[in-house]
């Protein structure tokens, strides 16, 4: 690779035979904000010290170009994880639609962290052509990598992606990917995926069944009310949460007297969560409970109560 030449003192550095002079040279070459010297950087990703190469990865963040995208995937395969794990944190930095070169292929790569990593990567830029590869992806052996599928899909919002995501959200054996899956159905336009979140509603993990109650809320399916009303009786308080907030975001008035139930909580997020739902169900019988919280200990609540009051009375 020809090189162009940076300042003589800087190249001098580039070159050292100590591999600390050599990184922090990089940093410095970096802060020149020059892209005629990013191939420096390149040049860097293939240094015999691991340090090296991971600061040149990490530096290589801030320059969309083909050719950095392409030397990052190459990086993924790097025998050291620091180097690895800074060229898929870059990688995921950089916005470069043409990136989808070079990142669709490593989808199949047969190491599972570069499939996971070119997965995160394509995530934001919402390439179509990653819809199928992301598909596919679903049933990888490898955790990691149906969790960044999933983030692929939940971007892209296609509807024909609906059903495998449901599938997911219900029957995964990662409970953080179980819960990935859960929030991406939040982009559905009809109640389809109703089964799939009221199954999640009671999933064995309470951080699916808080993710659940959101994406219920988020939607605003009126048949999952029965099942947000006793969602509000669950072991952990940030399921409950949620589900107030879901019954709030729903506004039915059946919702009124297990919602107000939660006024009685100690926990004061819970109440405060719970006054903010009776508001935004704006039915009079819940004025009762309203007028209580208006004495709340807590002066939050108190200042959530008089809204709430307000919406009910149509004064705001």
């Amino acid at each position: 690779m020809n090189l162009p030449l940076p300042p003589p003192d800087l190249h001098t550095r580039l070159t050292s035979d100590d591999a600390t002079v050599r990184r922090l040279a990089l940093i410095d070459l970096a802060e020149l904000e020059d892209e005629d010297f990013v191939p420096w950087l390149l040049q860097a990703l293939q240094d015999a010290d691991p340090d090296v190469r991971t600061e040149a990865a990490e530096r290589l963040a801030y320059w969309e170009q083909d050719a950095t995208v392409q030397s990052l995937v190459k990086a993924l395969e790097d025998p050291v994880n620091e180097v690895r794990e800074a060229a898929a944190h870059s990688l995921a930095e950089l916005k470069l639609l043409s990136a989808g070169t070079w990142l669709l292929p490593a989808v199949d790569h047969e190491d599972a962290f570069v499939r996971a990593s070119a997965l995160r990567a394509l995530r934001e830029l919402r390439v179509p052509e990653s819809h199928g590869p992301a598909l596919r992806r679903l049933d990888d052996a490898d955790h990691r990598v149906r969790l960044e599928a999933v983030g692929v899909l939940g971007w892209l919002k296609r509807e024909d992606a609906l059903s495998g995501l449901a599938w997911v959200a219900q029957h995964d054996g990662q409970a953080d990917v179980r819960r990935a899956a859960v929030g991406s159905l939040g982009y559905a336009s009809d109640d389809q995926v109703l089964p799939a979140l009221l199954s999640a509603l009671a999933d064995p993990a309470w951080q699916v069944r808080e993710e659940a109650a959101t994406t219920l809320g988020k939607l605003k399916l009126a048949g999952a009310l029965e099942a947000l009303i006793l969602a509000l009786d669950d072991a952990y308080w940030q399921v409950r949460q949620r589900a107030a907030r879901a019954l709030g975001q729903l506004r039915q008035p059946k919702a009124v007297r297990a919602v107000a139930a939660l006024l009685a909580h100690s926990i004061v997020n819970l109440r405060k969560e719970a006054v903010i739902a009776l508001g935004e169900i704006r039915d009079r019988s819940a004025l009762g409970a309203l007028e209580a919280a208006l004495t709340d200990p807590d002066p939050e609540v108190r200042k959530v109560a008089r809204l709430a009051v307000s919406q009910i009375e149509g004064q705001a």
